[in-house]
């Protein structure tokens, strides 16, 4: 429904002045050894499922970008006690499953789908009233896909028109189990409906037809929760048993293999590259970038494979070498989800067609990522078409032109690819907007300009 009461918190919350980079072919290869960023998937999961928690848990490795802070002050203002301790050193004290507090402010999630989305589901089976909000990008993001199932526990939704934010949630009273089946893939509308049946009783069940990410079940079971997953070929049946005690349990965060992503693409694109990235998650529902780029030619090595937190992890060698162009199937779509846009990049340097299947998804993320990734390579000279939900790029084994500006529409995974594309093009390739890179990867620039030899590739 719509209420325009609350359409109010939708103004101008964000306004921050654009941050223009441009990103040239650097005078070497990149080398050296890295670490990205922790895993934001994992970060996310690992404040909320701690603040649900009895007990005080610990996270080391935590991703301190825009997106996973919000998620912090949201726990924080739903009553849980989340402080830093040190770089990437948290400690959240819980409240326990049905013991979160009504906010007194509106919460804002600034440009974070995946925070907005599992919160809904943490705050749709509690007894309070909340109200979300985040910045220009996230308010023309579609909700409705989790608020539909979310309200067959009880609860009742408020928003702007087409389901989008500013939302104003009544949490169910006496919260009731959910049996769905999500019609598109998706780890957050699987993960909001879980989260929601934390606190009510009996079974919860989940139905996807495609295998997602499964970071939120593997956190449960961290945490206590009593989880099973039923496999029937690529479908999974999740079934949780509603209101466990959730004991704190500590979280080491793993680097995260979407931010991996970039820093290996470039690595593969500059001639005379060696990079190594250590502590990369290596969850085989989160790589199906590492094994497409495979498939196109490029060798990935893995190096002291080890699990932490229950999450298989290893360190990355990738050496520059030549592509070749190849078809990705579309039930790989949902394994790397956030990587098309710089996998369309490695794409345009490639030999031949490489026809990426099945992308409906990209459309509703941060931007409309699949006409935005076919701008960004249009721009730079590359030659892109899209054919119903497939991105279909040619490449000609070499540099793309480059020289194009690219419009971001404030979502930071483009703008990353932007950047890496100027690495590899003939000309330098210039980006309107990419303040919002430190959503997800703080110092993103900074680090390839070490890789580089401080050549500052990448600069204002």
């Amino acid at each position: 429904m719509s209420n325009p009461v609350i359409a109010w918190y939708a103004r101008g919350m964000h306004s921050s002045a654009p941050r223009p980079l441009s990103a040239g072919r650097p005078s070497r290869g990149l080398t050296g050894t890295i670490q990205v960023p922790g895993d934001k998937s994992i970060s996310h999961r690992a404040l909320m499922f701690g603040a649900l928690a009895v007990g005080e848990t610990r996270i080391c490795g935590l991703l301190e970008g825009e997106d996973v802070l919000r998620t912090a002050a949201a726990m924080r203002a739903l009553g849980a006690e989340v402080t830093q301790e040190g770089p990437g050193a948290w400690r959240v004290a819980g409240r326990g499953i049905g013991g979160l507090v009504e906010p007194e402010d509106v919460l804002d999630m600034g440009n974070s789908g995946t925070a907005a989305r599992l919160l809904a589901g943490i705050v749709a089976s509690h007894d309070l009233f909340a109200v979300m909000t985040g910045d220009a990008s996230l308010r023309r993001r579609p909700m409705r896909r989790v608020t539909e199932p979310l309200a067959l526990c009880g609860a009742r939704f408020s928003s702007r028109g087409g389901g989008r934010l500013p939302l104003a949630i009544e949490g169910a009273r006496e919260a009731l189990p959910i049996e769905y089946s999500v019609p598109v893939p998706s780890a957050q509308v699987k993960s909001a409906i879980l989260l929601c049946g934390l606190n009510a009783p009996g079974l919860t069940v989940v139905h996807e037809r495609e295998a997602t990410r499964d970071h939120s079940e593997n956190m449960l079971r961290h945490f206590g929760a009593e989880v099973h997953v039923a496999v029937d070929g690529h479908a999974r049946t999740i079934t949780l048993r509603g209101q466990p005690e959730l004991r704190a349990a500590d979280v080491v965060v793993p680097g995260d293999p979407s931010s991996a992503a970039f820093p290996i693409v470039a690595a593969l694109l500059v001639p005379g590259s060696e990079v190594c990235i250590e502590g990369v998650g290596l969850n085989p529902l989160r790589t199906g970038l590492f094994t497409t780029l495979r498939e196109m030619g490029a060798v990935l090595e893995v190096r002291n494979p080890r699990t932490e937190g229950g999450e298989p992890v290893g360190d990355l060698v990738v050496r520059s070498t030549g592509l070749r162009g190849v078809e990705v199937p579309p039930e790989r779509a949902p394994s790397m989800i956030d990587e098309y846009p710089v996998l369309a990049v490695a794409a345009a340097c490639a030999s031949g067609v490489t026809r990426m299947r099945g992308l409906k998804e990209l459309r509703v993320k941060e931007s409309d990522r699949l006409s935005a990734t076919a701008a960004l390579l249009e721009a730079n000279g590359a030659r892109v078409e899209i054919d119903g939900d497939d991105l279909i790029v040619t490449g000609n084994g070499g540099p793309p032109p480059g020289g194009g500006l690219v419009v971001t529409h404030m979502d930071h995974r483009l703008a990353m690819s932007a950047l890496v594309m100027g690495l590899a093009a003939a000309k330098p390739v210039r980006v309107d907007d990419a303040a919002f890179i430190d959503t997800s990867f703080p110092g993103f620039s900074a680090l390839l300009n070490r890789l580089a030899g401080n050549g500052l590739p990448i600069s204002a």
